[in-house]
């Protein structure tokens, strides 16, 4: 197969739901804090108040940009950690409620991990890969229920979820709602409503190794881990605060782009789904067209395994993600696309970032047809 287009030695990172790469202003802050952020910021001495002034300018630059109180925010080591102390410690502070977590069908498999801690009850999606708001009312409304959980927007499909509507129904019903926001924060405007809400730096150019978590005034949360203070979240061990400040300084820079990315990444998207769709065969373009994250876009392809077509992409210079391919450690392919009812074969996952270009795009849509043809015809179609 000719793939006209094709320069050797090209490659185009097109993962960034799983990691965006580093912005400038975070490697750039993150050299100057090594030099001051390297003590412990509950000391009285001369460097640790100068790493508290670092943590606590750090956390109000932060805070701000969620609309919260800095009090309410706290950072933890992952976007995990966080998640899953919301849902744990959500769950830990409203034992006398119940022990039942209502939660959509396409939550992150974190949050999944965690509501085996409870009694879960799932709520499924439409085709799309929308939140079933009439199953939902019914499902806070049950006897028991302690704490409901809702991702923010898929970060498999790219499906805005209807965040204010179920936070609605949650406190009518007196139940308090955690939100994963991984992949909306730094990159569109939250929702409102939310008690508990978790982020990771890494997915809006922060470092790794950050994640965020913020507890409502007025939410009871009572920490998975053992420790002195119940009242403020906070993890266990000690806060790597070169992390975090250039966590902070990444996220200011990524939510002033914000939206003049939204306006260029989801025009590039549009460009995606209209082509794969018309020349890749027996191709089905999964999630939302319009209720969409903008920079996210996943298919899937009949007859295609989702590895070889990952694999193939590679070689090519094309780093892109699968949420369907039966990899060594699942041997199952995405439970959101289950959830959803669509194809879940030779799936692919393009996600862009700031660094994206339009001849990252236009030379992934010259290349994937034929990569496509040539696994089919390797198994005989």
């Amino acid at each position: 197969m000719d793939y006209t287009g094709d320069p050797a030695g090209a490659h185009a990172y097109l993962d960034a739901a799983s990691a965006a790469p580093l912005h400038p202003v975070a490697r750039e802050a993150l050299l100057a804090s090594l030099a001051d952020g390297w003590a412990d910021p509950a000391r009285l001495y001369a460097a640790g108040r100068r790493a508290q002034q670092l943590r606590d300018a750090s956390t109000a630059v932060v805070a701000e940009i969620l609309g919260v109180r800095a009090d309410e925010l706290t950072f933890w080591p992952s976007g995990t950690a966080a998640a899953q102390a919301a849902v744990l410690g959500g769950l830990g502070g409203r034992k006398r409620a119940g022990r039942v977590l209502v939660h959509s069908a396409i939550e992150h498999s974190a949050v999944l991990h965690a509501a085996r801690a409870a009694e879960a009850v799932e709520v499924g999606v439409d085709r799309l890969g929308r939140l079933d708001l009439d199953a939902w009312a019914a499902a806070v409304r049950g006897d028991g229920v302690a704490l409901a959980s809702l991702i923010g927007a898929s970060h498999e499909v790219g499906t805005i979820q209807p965040v204010a509507a179920a936070a609605e129904l949650c406190a009518e019903a007196g139940v308090p709602l955690f939100v994963d926001a991984a992949q909306v924060v730094g990159r569109a405007e939250l929702p409102a409503g939310w008690s508990l809400l978790s982020a990771s730096a890494h997915k809006w150019g922060g470092p790794p190794g950050v994640g965020v978590l913020v507890v409502r005034k007025g939410v009871r949360w009572l920490s998975p881990y053992p420790q002195d203070d119940l009242y403020r979240p906070g993890p266990p061990g000690s806060l790597g605060l070169p992390q975090v400040v250039a966590a902070a300084a990444s996220l200011r820079a990524a939510a002033g782009e914000a939206a003049a990315e939204a306006v260029r990444l989801s025009a590039l998207v549009d460009r995606i789904r209209e082509r794969v769709a018309a020349t890749v065969p027996d191709v089905e373009i999964v999630g939302d067209p319009v209720g969409r994250l903008p920079h996210l876009v996943t298919f899937s392809c009949l007859y295609v395994d989702g590895e070889a077509l990952l694999h193939a992409l590679d070689r090519h210079g094309f780093a892109v993600s699968s949420g369907s391919s039966c990899t060594s450690s699942t041997l199952r392919p995405s439970h959101v696309l289950e959830a959803m009812g669509v194809l879940s074969h030779g799936n692919v996952r393009v996600s862009l970032h700031r660094e994206t270009t339009e001849a990252d795009v236009e030379r992934f849509l010259t290349v994937l047809p034929g990569l496509v043809a040539d696994i089919r015809a390797e198994a005989g179609l």
